[in-house]
């Protein structure tokens, strides 16, 4: 098995202080981490929940693929992060099995871990976040 846990569950929003200070009244959630991915033109903040997160991105730039997908779609569930022990063997395999990769090769991603997308086409509808810590 290739999956070791959900590493988060990313929900794409407008205004990430409002949606931190909402996760706090509702839940009592705290933020854990907080890093601006420029690459990506989004800020993030996670959530810890258990061993998990929850992923609160927002964009920094008009041109990010989150403020395109707010744009379409709105607010809500933009991708899930799989926990992965090898991020390279893991898209590999995924691809093997079909999957068409965003990310040809694993990159570096937020709060040092290494990452790699895999595109909603090949995946069942849904955007897969590889992530090995």
């Amino acid at each position: 098995m290739l999956l070791t846990e959900i590493d988060h569950v990313a929900l794409a929003v407008r205004d990430l202080e409002a949606a931190v200070d909402y996760h706090r009244r509702a839940f009592g959630a705290t933020v854990a981490h907080r890093e601006t991915v420029e690459r990506d033109g989004v800020e993030e903040a996670l959530l810890a929940v258990a061993d998990s997160y929850i992923q609160l991105i927002s964009p920094t730039r008009p041109d990010s693929p989150v403020a395109r997908f707010i744009e379409r779609r709105g607010e809500g569930l933009h991708h899930v992060g799989y926990r992965v022990e090898d991020c390279a063997a893991a898209l590999a395999a995924m691809v093997a099995a079909g999957a068409t990769p965003i990310d040809r090769e694993p990159r570096s991603g937020s709060r040092g871990t290494t990452i790699a997308f895999v595109h909603p086409k090949g995946s069942f509808g849904t955007l897969i976040e590889l992530v090995e810590e």
